[in-house]
């Protein structure tokens, strides 16, 4: 089996993540719900990771990172915590629905919703070239820092689209929030554990990210980093393992955003994956993907009727490349590269309808491919040779 759909979660994972998972779930008690041993294990090890991720993404402190089940929970959180009927907010075609769908249920409530295209080829350009840019599904920047005006509420945007891999500038669109008073929500889904992320520089108010894609961690794990002194309205209210006889949730982070048990053998198992990701280095990972990436995009994109989706020309992007094969079936092609090569691919339309939209996929979807640094060369090799083979 030769798993190429990182994009989607981990599927290569360090030992250590597991054998973390395996010891906290015979050894870890509740996390605030007592003060004995197996409790004060718990505590301390979700501590640790939050100050890990604290440090990771340059947040405000350990006590800012709440945890969630995954980024569609935090994105949720986010948006729904911080967006009111009458609000402005500013959003990309490049988003999943994990970030679409609650803003279209804030529109549905009164919310104004600007959604930001793709660039597009001028209008006497050949429709080679029309369909070359088209392709690239490059955002507008130039539509994007005109509608971050003063009076908008919040800009909501992905650090990296899930079918192009193209990556946003978030130091540039931070400070047009700054200059304007906006909120900026960010969607670190696919580059949390890829790239380095700097709240601070960026001027992010909310990172919302997952446990179990760059960050390697288990399944149902993930969260959201808030800046200091930003109230976000909670999603849920319940335990808290505090202020038992308050009728209100309390307040305080990072308990504000968590109610109930935390996922706490999961949230061992990304403690270990953090510690691998620092001991081995960012840059070292991405390096080590990118080059996975383009090994395999040098090679296909000289196949007969390969068409490829992203721009290349990004020196620093998600190791994703996305393509279809002529006319087939985006379903059919990943079908057979599983059946006939043990190749795991992701077809159809990857949560990311607005993109398609751009692209010109609707109908057909595309096929993924998506790298780890697990992965190797042969892997990448075998890739090819079944594309070229179909």
């Amino acid at each position: 089996m030769i798993y190429l759909d990182s994009a989607a979660t981990s599927f290569y994972r360090p030992p250590c993540v597991a054998q973390a998972v395996a010891e906290a779930i015979s050894s870890m008690g509740n996390c605030s719900r007592g003060a004995y041993k197996e409790a004060l294990t718990g505590a301390r090890t979700i501590f640790e990771t939050r100050s890990l991720l604290a440090e990771m993404f340059h947040g405000d402190g350990p006590e800012q990172v709440a945890f969630t089940a995954n980024s569609t929970e935090s994105l949720n959180i986010a948006i729904k915590g911080l967006i009111r009927p009458g609000d402005r907010v500013v959003t990309t075609v490049l988003e999943h629905n994990s970030v679409l769908r609650p803003l279209y249920e804030m529109e549905q409530s009164g919310t104004e919703l600007v959604i930001i295209g793709c660039e597009q080829a001028p209008k006497e350009a050949d429709e080679e070239e029309k369909e070359k840019v088209r392709r690239q599904g490059k955002l507008d920047y130039e539509a994007l820092k005109a509608a971050i005006t003063p009076g908008t509420r919040a800009v909501v945007m992905t650090h990296a689209s899930n079918l192009t891999g193209n990556r946003t500038d978030l130091k540039k669109v931070g400070d047009w929030c700054q200059k304007a008073g906006a909120l900026f929500i960010v969607d670190a889904s696919q580059t949390a554990g890829h790239f380095p992320i700097n709240m601070e520089e960026c001027h992010i108010d909310v990172l919302c990210f997952t446990g179990h894609k760059g960050l390697m961690g288990p399944q149902g794990t993930g969260g959201l980093c808030v800046r200091k002194g930003l109230a976000v309205k909670p999603l849920l209210s319940g335990g808290s393992g505090i202020l038992t006889f308050e009728k209100q949730h309390p307040a305080v982070m990072p308990t504000a955003l968590e109610a109930g048990t935390l996922n706490g053998h999961g949230i061992a198992g990304l403690r270990a994956a953090l510690l691998y990701i620092k001991e081995e280095g960012i840059d070292t990972i991405r390096n080590r993907e990118h080059k996975l990436m383009k090994l395999f995009y040098e090679q296909v994109k000289e196949i007969l009727h390969i068409r490829i989706y992203g721009d290349f020309s990004q020196k620093e992007r998600a190791a994703i490349v996305s393509l279809n094969l002529g006319q087939e079936d985006s379903g059919e092609v990943s079908d057979y590269l599983s059946e006939e090569y043990g190749i795991d691919t992701r077809s159809g339309g990857h949560c990311a309808p607005l993109m398609h939209s751009a692209l010109g996929t609707v109908d057909q979807g595309a096929v993924r491919f998506s790298f780890s640094h697990f992965n190797t060369e042969e892997q990448v090799e075998c890739a090819v040779r079944a594309l070229k083979e179909y």
